[in-house]
């Protein structure tokens, strides 16, 4: 007789392999992916501090006025040459007449010293002519007196001989010194036109000096006349480069001090890369490295570029308040060096809608 108490055995369930399978997938699925990244890491550097970069313009005042009128708005686009500010100039036209004015006296000037200068001339060639006939004259008073000396001498002897008379004798001695009052007379004559001469050269040299610095001042005059020129055409600003204006602050009636920033021009011609590196990941870059670029406003797509240059110093070395080891204060911090990336072959749809300061992830291959 069977015992009822006897327990059936049932049969041991077998165990479910899904689970070591999974776990084994996982496990070799992310020792692949770990050593695949590992290799990865050996072969690119890559950082998300890094920007969108461009040239950027500063719009700057270069004389004092109000303003009179703003021609352009927020984010417009303008081109080279474009009005973007107008001054009033009243103060600088004023300035301009007075230039010219001042030019035109000094012109003025140079008129009445060649004038001087022309008289003096004259009146030096017709006491040069005074002269040369004085002398003559005085020649021939030079032949009367010696005339007269020799006629002297005869009646002297004449006189002792009783040969002649006293009264001839007088008359010889009268000649006689006549002739040397009348050479001695022409001989001061000579003399002051000679000196008229000499004091007419002297004003004729002062007169030329005149004119020399009546030249000198109307080439100054002339530059005060483009200084003036010029500055009435600062009045007038206008657009460095093509680019986008920034935001425009400025406005109608305000004041503005001479090199004072208005606003920026950010350039439409170029846009590239800064790429904030670790000091510790540029010891195998170098110029000319591939690089792989991925913008934040542009998911999923991905753009080549090249890399350019290395900044010399750090950001933190460009900043307003570089840090200051030498305080005793040290904490080290690992810093980060701009570079400077270029792109390769970039759309020029793209680059239109590229902006400055955007987001930007950049892969640099070592290889």
């Amino acid at each position: 007789m069977e015992n009822n108490n006897t327990q059936s055995v049932e049969p041991k369930k077998k165990k479910s392999l899904v689970f070591p399978i999974i776990l084994a997938v996982v496990l070799i699925g992310g020792g692949i992916y770990g050593y695949s990244e590992y290799r990865y890491g050996q072969t690119h550097e890559e950082t998300d501090d890094a920007q969108i970069a461009s040239n950027m313009s500063p719009v700057i005042s270069k004389v004092s006025g109000y303003v009179g009128e703003v021609k352009v708005k927020d984010n417009q686009f303008v081109k080279k040459g474009d009005t973007l500010v107008i001054l009033d100039n009243r103060d600088q036209k004023m300035a301009l007449e007075q230039a010219l004015a001042a030019l035109s006296t000094a012109k003025s000037n140079i008129s009445i010293a060649e004038a001087s200068t022309t008289a003096t001339s004259k009146s030096i060639n017709t006491s040069q002519a005074a002269v040369a006939i004085a002398n003559a004259q005085i020649e021939a008073a030079k032949v009367n007196v010696w005339k007269t000396s020799q006629d002297l001498k005869r009646y002297a002897n004449l006189v002792k001989d009783h040969s002649i008379t006293e009264q001839q004798y007088e008359q010889a001695l009268a000649a006689k010194q006549s002739a040397d009052k009348q050479l001695q007379v022409l001989v001061d004559q000579r003399n002051q036109v000679a000196q008229q001469v000499n004091v007419a050269s002297s004003q004729t040299a002062a007169s030329s000096q005149q004119i020399s610095v009546a030249h000198s001042v109307v080439k100054q005059r002339e530059v005060d006349v483009e200084n003036a020129k010029l500055n009435l055409s600062y009045t007038i600003i206008l657009a460095p480069e093509d680019g986008y204006v920034g935001k425009v602050p400025t406005q109608a009636g305000q004041f503005l001090q001479a090199g004072s920033q208005l606003f920026s021009l950010v350039k439409n011609d170029q846009k590239w890369v800064v790429a904030n590196f670790k000091e510790t990941q540029v010891d195998k870059m170098v110029e000319g490295q591939k690089v792989k670029i991925k913008i934040d406003a542009f998911p999923g797509k991905e753009f080549d570029g090249v890399v350019s240059s290395f900044s010399p110093a750090t950001g933190s070395t460009f900043s307003i308040l570089p840090p200051d080891n030498a305080s005793g204060n040290f904490v080290k911090v690992v810093q980060r060096l701009p570079v400077k990336i270029d792109f390769v072959n970039l759309d020029k749809d793209i680059a239109k809608r590229l902006r400055t300061g955007m987001n930007v992830k950049a892969e640099v291959s070592l290889q």
